[in-house]
This record gives C-alpha cells, sequence and structure tokens, in this order.
C-alpha cells in the first residue's frame, strides 16, 4: 500500500486532504495529516476582531469536522522531515515513512525577528492581529482608546494575505468615525514597499484612497529595532517614527521544522515550481500555500487555486505521466475599504489587476478595482463559503488559472 503524508491541516493541507480522498484507491492508498493543533482559524477573520465586528468564536472551528472518514490522523509536532529517507520525525518520538508528501506547514510570524518588538510594549502598546490572541487583545485595547498616534507597519515581505494590512486601516477609519474620535486618530501607514501595495497599478489606486481617507503614507521604510522607551519605530537610516499604539505585520516566516529539515530558505519557505507545484530538489515531495516560496500571495484564494493545479499533478506524478498542469500565479482578494464597501482584485504572475467584472463577463456581480457595496458582501460571504465549500475541497465557480473574461485592458 502506498503511503501519502500530508503536513499541515490549515487551510491548503485540508483541502488537498479532501481532494485526495475523494479520487484516490482507498485500497491502494494511506492517508495520514499531521497537525500538532486542533483549532481551525478562519484567518481572514481575524481582520475584524479588533473593530468588534467578529469575535472568537465567529472564527475557530474543530479541524477534525473537516477530515473525511478513513485518514489517519496525527495530532504532534513536527521535528523535521528527512527526504533522503522517505520519513518525517515528529517530537513524540513517532516515525512517519511515505511514498509522497505534500507540506502545507504554512507560515507564521515572527516578531522577535525584530530588535525590541516583544519588550515591554507588546501587547500594551504594541499588537498583531495575523493571530487571535493578538486580535483580541487589540479589540480590546482600542475598546478604551482616546486616540493618539496609531502606526501600521509592514516589516518585511513576503506576509500572508498582503491586503490585509491595508483594509486594517480603511477599517480602521471607518472605525474611529463611528466612534466619533477620527479627528482625534492619527492614521500613519509605513511599509518597505516602493507603494501602498506589491502591484503598481492597484498600488497607485490603493494610494489614492488612503490619500482620500486622511491616512499618512510612509514608503520603502525598512524598519531595524522598536524603541520601548521613546515609543518609536526605527529604520535602519536612523529614521523614527513615533506611535502611541503600534499594529506590526511582523516578519513572516515557515515552520520551523522546515528550518531543521535542511529544505527551505532563509525564510524557511521551500523552494518549489512556481507551476507544477513540486519541490525543486525533491521528486516526491509537493509543497502547496504559504509554506512554498513562489512569487504569488500567500493567501487563502491561492492555495485553493494551486490545490486544484497540485491534485491534477499529483495524480499524474503517481501514475508516472508527464505534469501538465500549470499554476499561473492565480490570485484574487476581496479589500474591505471601510463603511460598508470594498474592492475587489484579480490577477496572476503576468497580468496585473484590471477593471472589469467578476466572475460573469459583463455581468459580475462583483466588480473589479471598483468600490462597491456588493464587493463587500463577496467578503462577508465568503467565510461561509469557506466553512462549508472551501475547507471540504469541492468545486467554486472560479477557474484555477486567472481568465481575462469580463476584464478590460
Amino acid at each position: 500500500m502506498k503511503k501519502l503524508v500530508i503536513l499541515g491541516a490549515g487551510t491548503a493541507g485540508t483541502m488537498m486532504l479532501n481532494k485526495l480522498h475523494n479520487v484516490l484507491d482507498k485500497s491502494e492508498w494511506q492517508i495520514t495529516i499531521v497537525d500538532q493543533h486542533e483549532t481551525h482559524y478562519y484567518q481572514p477573520g481575524f481582520l475584524f476582531i479588533p473593530f468588534d465586528i467578529y469575535t472568537r468564536k465567529d472564527v475557530i472551528k474543530p479541524k477534525r469536522d473537516f477530515f473525511p472518514p478513513g485518514v489517519s490522523v496525527v495530532s504532534a509536532e513536527i521535528d523535521r522531515i528527512e527526504p533522503g529517507q522517505n520519513r518525517v520525525l515528529l517530537k513524540n518520538n513517532v516515525v512517519l515513512t511515505y511514498d509522497y508528501l505534500i507540506v502545507a506547514t504554512g507560515a507564521k510570524i515572527n516578531p522577535e525577528q525584530t530588535e525590541g518588538m516583544k519588550d515591554g510594549l507588546w501587547h500594551k502598546n504594541i499588537f498583531d492581529f495575523y493571530t487571535i490572541e493578538g486580535a483580541c487583545a487589540l479589540r480590546r485595547f482600542f475598546k478604551h482608546w482616546e486616540g493618539g498616534k496609531l502606526v501600521v507597519n509592514i516589516t518585511e515581505m513576503p506576509i500572508k494575505c498582503p491586503v490585509a494590512p491595508l483594509e486594517f486601516v480603511f477599517l480602521a477609519d471607518s472605525y474611529f468615525t463611528e466612534q466619533g474620535i477620527r479627528d482625534k486618530v492619527d492614521i500613519h501607514f509605513v511599509t518597505p514597499l516602493p507603494g501602498a501595495f506589491t502591484k503598481p497599478k492597484a498600488s497607485a489606486i490603493l494610494g489614492d484612497f488612503l490619500a482620500k481617507k486622511n491616512i499618512r503614507l510612509t514608503t520603502e521604510f525598512s524598519i531595524a529595532r522598536v524603541d520601548n522607551e521613546k515609543k518609536a519605530i526605527v529604520s535602519w537610516d536612523e529614521i523614527e517614527i513615533p506611535f502611541d499604539v503600534l499594529v506590526t505585520i511582523p516578519t513572516n516566516m515557515g515552520d520551523e521544522a522546515i528550518g531543521r529539515s535542511g529544505m527551505g530558505d532563509e525564510l524557511n519557505f521551500i523552494p518549489t515550481d512556481k507551476h507544477t507545484l513540486r519541490a525543486q530538489n525533491y521528486d516526491n515531495v509537493f509543497v502547496i500555500g504559504d509554506a512554498t516560496d513562489l512569487p504569488s500571495s500567500k493567501a487563502g484564494s491561492v492555495a485553493h487555486f494551486q490545490a486544484d493545479i497540485l491534485m491534477e499533478n499529483f495524480l499524474s506524478a503517481v501514475e508516472g505521466r508527464n505534469m501538465t498542469a500549470s499554476f499561473d500565479g492565480h490570485a484574487n482578494c476581496f479589500i474591505e475599504s471601510g463603511f460598508g464597501k470594498g474592492i475587489l482584485i484579480d490577477f496572476n504572475y503576468d497580468t496585473e489587476p484590471l477593471p472589469g467584472k467578476f466572475p460573469l463577463p459583463g455581468v459580475g456581480p462583483f466588480s473589479l478595482l471598483e468600490e462597491t457595496k456588493m464587493n463587500h458582501y463577496g467578503k462577508v460571504m465568503f467565510r461561509w463559503m469557506y466553512w462549508n465549500f472551501l475547507l471540504k475541497g469541492l468545486e467554486l465557480p472560479v477557474e484555477s488559472n486567472m481568465t481575462m473574461a469580463g476584464k478590460r485592458m
């Protein structure tokens, strides 16, 4: 019997588990999924918690609710992978052997990478919203905050959900307006990028939104340290930006087990073929989602599009056929812009976001590169789609590779 091991039961790993469970012959394959955590988090929902839109219970469910019957579930921390021996060593001294391995170990924040970030002000005046703990702590802080300098800083790229920091400042503008203290809150968006976003055309449009909402933008800021006494972030060239509350998007890194395995780059992301999704150095290892080093966004929609490609290529590989499915870097992101409206962007490796209608040409119902109420509803509805369709590996009415249908050049 052949053995498939999937490392990580987050969005990408759970999708692949369900998709492959539905197509692999159970008499020929044993599927094992490994994850140390019992709780599944709907990470896009973390953004809404600081602004009292979602609560903790809105974004969590047991991971086992999404595992199909008949698979082996191992709750343990991964020590390391030994790809030369086709085995995974767990912290509980269990050894799992495999014929094929799918790595979906994701990415997480590492505030320790920045000097001073986790000193005395951590979760007092310095917060993240990329963890449930950080988002909930920030919610409690905002409930009683009376205003001051709010700095939102991206430490370095890549990060999970690259639009989320922009969404945060847009929602902050909306939230503090509704609280009646917007005139007392100075919102400052500080990024290492040359513009507001990674894609130049979208960056220009989103930069205009920042200006219209009276949100200051500082670009090409490379943070070196946090000065807790001065309450300031300091760049490598000694530029200081003061804050009363700092919302940080810390350095994102892959799982430590990838580093211990010697399979990753300096950030513990695995070098991966950007089209086939096979690990560059290991023929029987595939990588999906945030664990890759691909030049695509680290986002749930990207993992969903990758899952369809990976399933085709995995089946080709195990049957000895050439892998013909090709991932094009497709990303599709709803951007909350505040006040019950949103923006939608759709792009890939080679094509920047374009205006138009999505997913149906001329009909929509969503509008690309436009701020509409329908786009906000799309963002809100996605949580239901995530729990009921996406994680279960069911098909959604969106092509895995980007289509130009409905877009205007």
